[in-house]
């Protein structure tokens, strides 16, 4: 599998990274940045700090740094702190620079080159893709298979927008330019990730198993957890992204999934952000979106453990 990740480069996006760069058969390409969980600034440096710690050298273009209509984002810090790692004290002393081309230019090149190559995941706001819909309307057709973490399915957000994610609550705009343009493409969204987490036995396990990569896992999640132990409606361990790069990865993780036509409210004053999907097919619009309502939590763990291991 030839993988273009496309990253604003929080917490769980540096763990989708690993399971990536960890995983035998698949080749990362490339990795687009962008403004989200914190400033594409701060994306950058966590990129090169996962390519650091994984030994591995991937070309790293800088990408869009505010949405394609500004004035909305707001840093989720609150999750992935100021600095996008959770605060991670290890070696920040990275080398690595960014290639000269934008994320959008450089996305669009690289399918040109090799069109029905490229499997992407899109770890957080969309607006890269939208921009490189926009600079080649061809670009859809040309990627070989897109998966996205974001989104609702059912009005059960984690935004100020009560109803919206938060990639998509960061630009609905994007979700809408890329949904429209891209004949089909894969969804996990955030209720299903509420469903499919680690227990905290399963979480402890993992960040005590001693080797680098485990000890750098518990470090950049450890405040993470204590924001979520907060909430009773958080039955563990959350994996948003993980759990996109884990379908991405072995698609026989999905379990259920429904092929229906999603689109993306823009205008609603609570619910701006909010995707929207046609289940009764009332829009009679094509299904664009395969769905992923249900995977296998335990194959999920088994990508992690040897990874970490």
């Amino acid at each position: 599998m030839r993988l273009i990740i496309d990253t604003d480069a929080g917490v769980d996006d540096a763990q989708a990274i690993m399971l990536a760069l960890a995983h035998p058969g698949v080749r990362v390409e490339a990795i687009t940045t962008v403004t989200g969980n914190v400033h594409v600034d701060k994306v950058v440096h966590n990129v090169f700090t996962v390519l650091d710690l994984m030994r591995a050298r991937v070309p790293v273009y800088r990408g869009a740094d505010q949405p394609l209509v500004p004035g909305f984002w707001e840093p989720e810090e609150r999750v992935h702190g100021a600095d996008g790692l959770g605060g991670y004290r290890g070696e920040r002393q990275t080398r690595g620079k960014t290639e000269p081309e934008a994320a959008a230019v450089a996305l669009v090149r690289l399918v040109n080159q090799a069109p029905g190559a490229y499997t992407i995941v899109a770890l957080g706001p969309l607006t890269n893709l939208a921009l490189a819909c926009r600079l080649d309307p061809s670009f859809p057709d040309k990627v070989g298979a897109l998966v996205f973490m974001g989104g609702t399915i059912s009005a059960l957000g984690n935004t100020r927008n009560l109803t919206a994610e938060f990639n998509a609550f960061c630009d609905p705009e994007a979700v809408l330019v890329t949904l429209d343009a891209f004949p089909a493409a894969t969804m996990l969204s955030w209720e299903t990730t509420l469903k499919h987490s680690f227990s905290w036995q399963q979480y402890d396990t993992l960040a005590g198993l001693g080797t680098p990569a485990a000890d750098f896992f518990h470090a950049i999640t450890t405040s993470t957890v204590q924001f979520l132990r907060q909430f009773r409606q958080v039955p563990g361990y959350l994996l948003p992204d993980p759990l996109a790069m884990a379908i991405t990865l072995e698609p026989g993780l999905i379990v259920e999934s429904q092929h229906l036509y999603v689109t993306v409210e823009l205008q609603g004053m609570l619910t701006r952000g909010q995707t929207v999907v046609d289940y009764m097919g009332i829009s009679q619009r094509a299904p664009n979106v395969h769905v992923v309502t249900a995977l296998n939590t335990a194959g999920v763990y088994d990508l992690f453990y040897r990874m970490l291991s």
